[in-house]
């Protein structure tokens, strides 16, 4: 990953713990109106992808026992990881493009249920991507998928050459010859690996998204709805198709690009359509960026844009990230896909204890209030998630005193230590595993290997009834924890 020039290095400062006393009069563990659902406390999961469902995205005993630790925490709500609403293989990725999905996402939201004591709402976020591609070695790139042209016989002089002959002296060139004779999108290939983007409207598949998504993920929260989850959460940031529409570097001209309000349209469709297939008792939010965090990408005065138009569109909730786009991330090693949380917008997005002058917490606040007062501008009293760095209680408070946000998601806090929000409700908040923000769990994550936390995956890990990674090297979840009152 990316790393801020400063490299000045930061401890986490969770600040003074409440009492028993002082948590249950807290705005933080205070209910709030979600759609049509009331949340015990405002206190969120968001969506982490964990790599334990299997390679054909069903859930499997490790993704129940994932969400099951969270669930004994008891936040006020757990979104579900990202989950691929069309049926084609992505890996171990969970998948909802199909019914048959719909037996092993019910014994999910049962699990989470009982764990929680009927407490902790359960979202499923709803992910849309694009075809991406390994970088593969030069050899077979121009031996394999290079499509030749009469533009690249023209670059070397070969309009006799067979195809053959012509590959062979490409394969030959050196880099700085290359970018001579090789389109951007063809060196990005032979770099990067192929991906597509939501401009390549050549594509038949590209050029009719606006046809096909709105009932894809429609479909997808019908299925979610017939699994018991309390509602759905549109995936509209980072590197995928929603969060690349809405970009300013979509310039389609079919009325899905270029300004604000056609970049808007299919995502504000899609959310329309969602919301007449599964009525009015059922909650809709989404997740999008409060800034690209990439050179020509969208500002925060875009995104308070987009979320005065979601909200007018009718969502329940507003959740906010940032960065973590491909524009900006690293080459790949050659056999390895494109990450996209390893260059500069990545790290906006998981910015870790070596950071810059300002810090790696809480570094979304401000942002985020800036959408809220916009929407409230507007006329909605939308709740809006608030995300990143937030590990003190009160740190949480103080951003929900000031209208900052409404709800605050702890993602790397909560994976340190599932239990932060009983420990904190119940007074015991100095036993709290505080995250140290080194990205151990986001280094894993890059690997598609399980994803678990330094500060406890090797705690215990041979107690009975442990279950552990493949490699039986790591526990897949935290120990449990019961208060000693004494």
């Amino acid at each position: 990953m990316w790393r801020p020039p400063e490299r000045i290095r930061w401890q986490p400062d969770p600040g003074i713990w409440p009492t028993t006393a002082e948590a249950a009069s807290a705005l933080l563990f205070s209910p709030v109106q979600v759609g049509p659902l009331t949340l015990a406390q405002r206190t969120w999961v968001p969506a982490m992808v964990p790599w334990r469902a299997t390679d054909d995205g069903f859930v499997t005993p490790e993704v129940l026992g994932w969400y099951e630790r969270f669930a004994h925490g008891r936040p006020g709500a757990i979104v579900v990881e990202a989950t691929g609403i069309r049926d084609i293989p992505s890996g171990p990725l969970m998948r909802i493009g199909d019914d048959r999905f719909i037996a092993g996402l019910t014994e999910l939201t049962e699990t989470v249920r009982k764990a929680s004591g009927g407490e902790t709402r359960l979202f499923i976020q709803l992910l849309d991507f694009l075809s991406i591609r390994r970088r593969p070695e030069a050899a077979k790139y121009f031996q394999r998928f290079l499509a030749i042209t009469e533009q690249h016989r023209a670059a070397i002089s070969a309009h006799d050459w067979s195809e053959q002959a012509v590959r062979d002296h490409l394969a030959a060139m050196d880099e700085g010859d290359l970018e001579q004779v090789l389109t951007p999108r063809e060196l990005e290939a032979l770099r990067f690996g192929y991906r597509e983007r939501v401009t390549d409207t050549d594509l038949a598949h590209i050029s009719d998204l606006p046809a096909v998504l709105p009932d894809l993920f429609a479909q997808a929260a019908q299925r979610a709805m017939a699994a018991g989850f309390d509602g759905v959460e549109l995936h509209y940031a980072h590197a995928y198709t929603m969060a690349s529409l809405l970009s300013r570097l979509n310039d389609r001209d079919d009325g899905y690009g270029g300004t604000r309000e056609h970049r808007a349209r299919l995502p504000v469709e899609t959310i329309r359509a969602v919301r007449k297939t599964v009525g009015d008792d059922f909650v809709v939010g989404c997740r999008f960026l409060s800034e690209d965090c990439i050179d020509g990408g969208n500002t925060v005065d875009d995104a308070a844009f987009f979320g005065a138009e979601f909200a007018r569109a009718g969502v329940d909730f507003l959740s906010l990230s940032r960065g973590g786009k491909f524009e900006d991330a690293k080459q790949p090693a050659v056999g390895a896909a494109t990450y996209p949380y390893t260059g500069p917008s990545g790290y906006e997005c998981m910015p870790q204890f070596i950071s810059d002058a300002r810090g790696p917490f809480g570094r979304n606040v401000e942002p985020v209030h800036r959408i809220r007062q916009a929407v409230r501008d507007a006329g909605y009293d939308t709740p809006v998630v608030v995300t990143g760095g937030i590990h003190g209680f009160q740190q949480a408070e103080d951003i929900l005193r000031g209208d900052q946000a409404d709800i605050i998601g702890f993602a790397r806090q909560s994976l340190a230590d599932p239990d932060w929000f009983h420990k904190v409700k119940s007074g015991h908040g100095e036993a709290v595993r505080v995250c140290e923000y080194t990205n151990y769990c986001e280094a894993l994550d890059q690997k598609h290997v399980p994803v678990t936390c330094k500060l406890w995956d090797r705690v215990d890990r041979d107690a009975p009834g442990v279950r552990k990674t493949p490699d039986g090297k790591r526990r897949l979840t935290a120990p449990a924890w019961e208060p000693d009152d004494g």
